[in-house]
């Protein structure tokens, strides 16, 4: 049986803003019927700014409860500070979630992001998000994979997961984090590469 806080179970037992929004601006959907998840969401936009978030969907008690703290989070936002809601704003709203619950907070903010993508192609744009999600398990992203290797100096993906737990559940992510891996070592190699020789330069001078 999992813990859950008082929040979720308030969320869970009495989710605020279920249903669909008829004449939705954007409508974002994660998830299927065959994995046990799925999350559909309604948002209604006026001037930039979501003034109702409705929802549906089909999962368990943590699932249910972060897609109704999703839609009381975005609210009342701007689309730019909707879109900097992560899953772990989500997990926070509710007092926490269970490690193994922590892919139900993200499959908000995916349904989030689908939505926003949904609004903007709408208009003709494209919606770009430089933070992206990478271990679906533990909730965390590419910017906190990038942030634990640059700490602690990380160079293969069992330390990354000894560090930060990405990759230890189901692996699906390994690969995407080998890729962070080499991306941010080379980075670093060229940053040094060019402070050495911004330093002999000054030598030579």
């Amino acid at each position: 049986m999992w813990e859950y806080t008082e929040k979720v179970m308030e969320h869970f037992l009495h989710p605020k803003n279920v249903g669909e929004i008829e004449d939705a601006d954007a409508v974002g959907e994660v998830g299927s019927m065959q994995c046990g998840d799925l999350l559909k969401l309604y948002l209604k936009i006026k001037n930039g700014k979501i003034v109702d978030a409705k929802f549906k969907t089909f999962g368990c008690a943590s699932a249910i409860a972060s897609a109704s703290a999703l839609t009381e989070l975005i609210k009342g936002k701007t689309l730019e500070e909707a879109a900097k809601i992560t899953n772990k704003d989500i997990a926070e709203f509710l007092g926490g979630l269970p490690d193994m619950k922590l892919h139900c907070s993200v499959m908000g903010e995916e349904a989030l992001e689908a939505a926003l993508k949904d609004y903007y192609k709408k208009l003709g744009k494209e919606f770009k998000k430089t933070r992206y999600m990478v271990c679906h398990c533990f909730g965390l992203t590419n910017e906190d994979i990038i942030n634990c290797i640059k700490k602690y100096n990380l160079k293969t993906v069992d330390e990354v997961g000894e560090k930060c737990k990405a990759g230890t559940s189901c692996g699906k992510c390994k690969g995407e984090i080998q890729k962070i891996l080499a991306d941010v070592n080379k980075t670093i190699k060229e940053i040094s590469r060019e402070e050495k020789n911004g330093k002999v330069d000054i030598l030579r001078q």
